[in-house]
């Protein structure tokens, strides 16, 4: 079986565990997910407005 398969199942059965036995935490984790992309795209907003400038 592939290694990559077998990875993306663990990780799939693990985010499941975690939503099932941690509702909180897991909304918790997945606001903190989403609240870095945000960053991550406001940063990238800002150095290609620099960079026009």
């Amino acid at each position: 079986m592939d290694i990559k398969k077998v990875a993306t199942y663990i990780v799939i059965v693990f985010v499941l565990y975690t939503i099932i036995n941690s509702p909180d935490r897991a909304a918790e984790l997945v606001q903190v997910g989403f609240e870095g992309i945000s960053d991550g795209a406001m940063g990238v907003g800002e150095f290609m407005t620099e960079l026009i400038n």
